[in-house]
């Protein structure tokens, strides 16, 4: 470790005790209020904002626009709560509150609920790994990037907004040197430091340079070496540090909930998130639980839910790190909001989950993640890849809704109708991508079904050159409860039913098998 990481750690070590000191006396909450009042109209969205509702058959003037109302803001001020973050799509605010505080505002008559929030969890979707060219070109080639660059689709024209940590390299790095000299960054807001008002391009923790990472993961060309490093290198971007780095604590959802507003009332319709909240560092009491994950329980998930069904926004988060960890091993939030896009990473030639990237839960109703791809450094590099093909596909066809989006997205994945929970439907194609959006009933995918009853059976692939399978084994349609590559051996390979499953599915490269066990 150098002196300047020791320097570092040392300040974060003194952070973190001054605030478990302070959090003795007071914790961080969520004031949900009952009601708002009734404005004559609607005044606080953009008319960009308007017109993506317009464009995709979504109400214009919406409850959830409406500001909180003030007059209860005042009345907490007066008991000497200062409120924090106010979210008008929640009906809340976030506020420290000492214990006779907190019984004051249970009292209040137009108080909901209130929800404490746990200061000490940590981000789970951020990894310090460090990108080469030649990463981003195996992430490119695996999902067809190609078939974008042939038809000229950058993502020209759409906005995109970034929620990440610092973006420390924005200012100098290379790739991203054309995004600057195009003033192609229209807006920038720190809501972990507001006194950075003009950029916030400094560096202050060590994983500032994460976000822009992922902007360059999204759209990022050098014009030197004529190298792409991502989709959408003709997008327009909005960037907010919402996470501090260091100081990693659940107290930052209530900042990521602040930057989603303003990037809605902006007219941003296209979000990449690489952030995610799980685990805490010591009373397990206070921490999100597993089966909390439902897309219900979290305020992040619950905004990022309104986000998609009312303000048409698609919202592309990765689907955190934890698939090592026994002690968690599933998705984060807000990975787990069902109208969210959440990114999983597998290895670059077999397709199979990496291992540390997070499974979706056996409980949920739907798929999680949604899709994967090819990432050595964390999902938090995946998701922004997936970001990139969603701007040229709205680039394509702008009048496509969010939830077409993800539908196409969806269907050209190579696991597609068959996904599970350890890559959802598999790695997009553009190629594909493309023909859905001139044809959203084309069939691109030919998967073969094979129904048995027999205890094993044979696999024989046509392709003589193939030399190993992906075999996802399932307990369900979509839950897997192994995964593992085989050999084959003169084109062929036997599978011998496990005493659990239900379905099993073979990816063969250009094949994919899915079979059916059935009871005799």
């Amino acid at each position: 470790m150098n002196n300047y990481r020791m320097r570092l750690s040392g300040l974060a070590c003194g952070l973190f005790l001054l605030m478990s000191s302070w959090a003795s006396a007071q914790q961080k909450y969520w004031i949900t209020f009952k009601d708002k009042p009734v404005y004559s109209a609607n005044t606080w969205i953009s008319p960009q904002a308007e017109q993506n509702r317009m464009q995709q058959g979504l109400a214009v003037y919406q409850d959830t626009d409406a500001p909180v109302n003030p007059a209860y803001i005042r009345q907490l001020k007066d008991l000497g709560i200062e409120t924090q973050v106010t979210s008008k799509w929640l009906n809340a605010t976030s506020a420290y509150l000492d214990e006779k505080q907190l019984q004051a505002v249970k009292k209040l008559p137009f108080v909901q609920e209130i929800n404490g929030i746990d200061s000490r969890l940590r981000i789970c979707s951020v990894t310090d790994g460090q990108l080469t060219p030649e990463i981003y070109s195996v992430v490119l080639n695996q999902i067809g990037a190609k078939a974008f660059i042939e038809e000229g689709l950058t993502g020209k024209g759409i906005k995109v907004g970034i929620i990440d940590v610092g973006f420390y390299g924005v200012a100098t790095s290379a790739s991203l040197q054309l995004i600057r000299d195009e003033n192609r960054i229209k807006d920038t807001r720190d809501f972990v430091n507001p006194s950075h008002t003009e950029d916030f391009f400094s560096m202050e923790t060590h994983s500032d340079y994460h976000g822009a990472e992922v902007l360059q993961l999204v759209g990022g060309y050098n014009t030197n070496q004529r190298m792409e490093f991502g989709m959408a290198t003709g997008a327009t971007f909005y960037l907010a540090r919402t996470d501090h780095g260091v100081r990693e604590t659940r107290t930052e959802e209530d900042n990521w909930i602040a930057a989603i507003e303003r990037m809605d009332s902006l007219g941003v319709r296209l979000i990449n998130t690489s952030l995610g909240y799980a685990m805490g560092f010591s009373n397990a009491k206070e921490n999100y639980k597993p089966s909390e994950m439902d897309g219900k329980t979290s305020k992040i998930s619950k905004a990022a839910q309104i986000a998609a069904d009312q303000k048409g926004m698609l919202i592309v988060v990765s689907a955190g790190n934890e698939g090592d960890d026994p002690n968690w091993r599933i998705i984060s939030t807000p990975a787990d909001a069902q109208g969210v896009l959440s990114i999983g990473a597998t290895k670059a030639k077999s397709r199979d989950r990496i291992s540390y990237s997070s499974i979706g839960p056996d409980f949920l109703p739907y798929l999680k993640p949604n899709v994967s791809c090819f990432s050595p450094n964390g999902t938090s590099f995946s998701a922004p890849v997936i970001t990139g093909l969603a701007a040229c596909l709205m680039e394509k066809n702008p009048k496509l809704t969010n939830k077409q989006l993800m539908r196409i997205i969806e269907k050209s994945a190579h696991l597609y109708p068959y996904g599970n929970t350890y890559i959802g439907y598999g790695v997009p194609d553009a190629r594909k991508a493309l023909q859905l959006v001139k044809d959203s009933t084309a069939k691109v995918n030919t998967i073969q079904e094979i129904h048995t009853s027999n205890k094993s059976y044979e696999v024989q692939t046509s392709d003589p050159d193939a030399e190993r399978a992906v075999i996802f084994h399932k307990k369900t349609a979509q839950v897997v409860s192994k995964q593992e590559v085989l050999a084959l051996v003169n084109s062929r390979l036997t599978l011998h039913r496990q005493s659990d499953e239900k379905r099993t599915t073979v990816d063969l490269g250009d094949e994919v098998i899915e079979i059916f066990w059935e009871d005799k």
